[in-house]
């Protein structure tokens, strides 16, 4: 068994060339494709998450590409202690999909990964396709060790990205929207289905699609913080359930720098440039053209433009989120009737697994 070579720059070149592609093809034939995307149950999602994801994935569903929503619920337990909250945050999550615009149905399935054991089965015959050195090796899961400060590190953290193996391949998802940093995983995933149809699907039709990177187009999102991502635990997110004086409270704290003309500059004032970014984002001018607008107003006018282009941006959502609140029966069914659903898919999927590998009783 070759091991798997994380060049890291090799494979996201080779990874954006795929992307650009499927961004061409996908806009023409989009019932070719499934996707596969979703999130830990962690806590409510923030306006990284908006922007960073939850647009595209209203974007592809909008179009007719098949996709696959998948609520990680087991893999909380590999480096989080706060398993009392999954199933709040289960439902705070659907909340935050279906505020966004993601509608379930006949092409949108929303659905816990706990509750689709046939998938799960996968995971025995997927751990004998990986060695201990690739799995050790893997840089995300080194890079989420370190950011979640583990001393003990348990099995599940190292087994984890083979789990999402088995979430991606069981229902033959064949592309997944990532940012570089998860390239690893979704390469390892493309190394099982390889190896999985080499080693037992010989001199018959290949059970699983190699899936490719859809990269997302949207640059890194910053936390109010301008030094490092946003992210709930760092208390540098605003999160989408926030309201606009909650908002507006949160901007004002944002981290600018002691230049009063405003500038878009990267490099150089990355706080600024961040807050500039997410103006952006809402009302699709130029960074720059912002910035020159702003001028001399300085931090204070930057903050303010962008609580306003914010709050304008999420208001429907939130209005949206509160009536999804008032409604606790209709997410109990999008979650129940999409894990029905993705069951049914795992059966068909895990009997062609028993019978190439010759499991058929």
């Amino acid at each position: 068994m070759a091991d798997l070579d994380y060049d890291s720059n090799k494979t996201f070149a080779a990874a954006v060339e795929r992307s650009k592609k499927i961004e061409e093809d996908i806009t023409v034939n989009p019932k070719k494709y499934r996707v596969l995307t979703g999130d830990r149950p962690t806590g409510r999602l923030h306006i990284g998450h908006y922007f960073g994801s939850l647009q595209n994935r209203v974007r592809l569903s909008k179009m007719g590409v098949p996709t696959m929503i998948l609520i990680a619920d087991y893999q909380v337990l590999t480096d989080h202690d706060a398993f009392q909250e999954i199933s709040q945050n289960t439902k705070q999550l659907v909340i935050d999909y279906l505020a966004a615009g993601i509608e379930p149905g006949e092409n949108v399935l929303i659905y816990p990964h706990s509750y689709i054991p046939e998938a799960n089965q996968l995971m025995l015959p997927f751990l004998t396709l990986v060695s201990n050195a690739e799995l050790s090796r893997n840089p995300t899961v080194k890079e989420e060790i370190q950011s979640a400060g583990l001393k003990n590190v348990n099995a599940g953290m190292y087994t984890y990205p083979i789990h999402q193996a088995c979430d991606i391949l069981f229902c033959k998802g064949n592309v997944v929207p990532v940012g570089k940093d998860q390239l690893p995983h979704l390469e390892l995933t493309r190394t099982i289905a390889r190896r999985f149809n080499e080693k037992f699907c010989a001199g018959r039709e290949p059970i699983f699609p190699e899936p490719q990177a859809l990269l997302s187009k949207t640059p890194s999102i910053l936390g109010l913080d301008g030094s490092q991502k946003m992210s709930k635990s760092r208390g540098n997110a605003i999160m989408l359930s926030a309201t606009e004086d909650e908002t507006a409270k949160l901007i004002k704290k944002a981290k600018t720098d002691q230049e009063r003309h405003i500038t878009y500059d990267p490099v150089n004032r990355p706080e600024v440039a961040n807050l500039l970014m997410l103006i952006s984002l809402c009302t699709k001018e130029a960074p720059e053209a912002i910035a020159e607008r702003i001028g001399d107003g300085g931090g204070g006018m930057l903050k303010s433009t962008l609580t306003e282009a914010l709050n304008e941006e999420l208001r429907p959502l939130r209005t949206k989120r509160a009536e999804l609140e008032k409604n606790p029966d209709y997410i109990k069914k999008v979650l129940t009737d999409g894990a029905t659903r993705a069951r049914e898919i795992a059966v068909k999927t895990l009997e062609e697994v028993r019978s190439a590998m010759n499991m058929v009783i």
